[in-house]
């Protein structure tokens, strides 16, 4: 139980007793809640106040020396970046959601007339907010990355900028998915994911 709650904190930096619990499929929140409990007592965790994305402010859990990381200074790049939809910061749904505003489900197991994205929609990140999601798929056969779909989230402009910059991220993308060409599909900027959800 500590190594689980231990190494789930490290990863996530701080979280609530149900976040520890839902990073580890095997753990429950009571035994996350009891844990948080004992390193509280033993002061090797301190409780903190996370603004969400809507402004509220949620109780968590951290390490006494989390304010002293030197990142917490450090503003996060503009660089555009094309996320895993299991990445660390948005494994849990609910966290994801209330940190980012962002809802997202992957819907590889929806079928195909109930999605509202596609298959296998990947979450943009640009600075510290996800900006967008895209359906994009490589056919190694053709040697193409095939962008299909493209929504910004909320208010997001996709704007000539940003456009640079995803393109500067497909380039990585597509030496990942060992193929040599990108291409857009007719149609393939949408209007906003939030007029979907």
């Amino acid at each position: 139980m500590d190594w689980c709650c231990n190494e789930a904190l490290d990863r996530l930096g701080f979280a609530t007793h149900g976040e520890l619990a839902a990073f580890w499929a095997h753990i429950s929140p009571a035994e996350a809640r009891d844990w948080v409990r004992r390193e509280r007592i033993a002061g090797r965790l301190e409780e903190v106040g996370i603004t969400g994305a809507d402004g509220t402010v949620k109780s968590a859990y951290a390490r006494p020396e989390l304010d002293q990381d030197p990142a917490i200074g450090i503003s996060p790049t503009d660089r555009l970046r094309v996320l895993s939809p299991f990445d660390p910061a948005l494994r849990d749904r609910k966290r994801a959601a209330r940190l980012f505003d962002f809802d997202y489900r992957i819907e590889v197991f929806v079928p195909k007339p109930q999605r509202k994205f596609g298959y296998y929609v990947f979450p943009i990140l640009q600075g510290d907010r996800l900006v967008g999601r895209v359906d994009m798929k490589a056919f190694r056969d053709e040697d193409i990355l095939r962008v299909r779909a493209l929504w910004p989230e909320g208010k997001v402009r996709w704007g000539k900028g940003r456009q640079t910059a995803f393109e500067g991220e497909l380039e990585r993308i597509k030496r990942l998915a060992g193929v040599s060409e990108v291409t857009f599909e007719k149609g393939w900027l949408r209007a906003p994911a939030q007029s979907l959800l």
